[in-house]
């Protein structure tokens, strides 16, 4: 004698006369495709009663991860990605000797404004 569940073998565990056609492969669907930057085609189904409002404009595409719009002549823009900056790249940047005296210059002035502001501890 089989043990387990109360479902009959081969029935569909929820599934009724009533709503059955609301929800799984029996529900009306609508179609929309969507392309990301790179020309992939990503597909999305959406219940045929959902106003054309609340279905997005932009997806993830899941094989890039990049976006992906409805419209295929211009599909969203690979977003720019700064490179890795070495530490040379950013010896580079620093800045002039004037330029950093005049900075600690101005740090000096705001601490010496600063002590003057706080009272002495005792």
């Amino acid at each position: 004698m089989a043990s387990g569940g109360s479902a009959i073998r081969g029935s569909r565990v929820g599934a009724g006369p009533m709503g059955e056609q609301d929800r799984g492969f029996h529900a009306e669907r609508i179609t929309v495709s969507y392309w990301d930057a790179l020309g992939n085609e990503v597909v999305r189904h959406f219940a045929a009663n959902v106003p054309e409002e609340e279905i997005p404009e932009t997806v993830d595409s899941p094989s890039t991860g990049l976006p992906a719009g409805r419209d295929k002549d211009n599909p969203p823009v690979v977003a720019k990605l700064e490179p890795y900056k070495t530490h040379l790249a950013y010896v580079k940047e620093r800045r002039t000797e004037e330029e950093a005296a005049q900075l600690l210059d101005e740090a000096l002035q705001q601490l010496r404004e600063r002590r003057g502001k706080v009272p002495a501890k005792k």
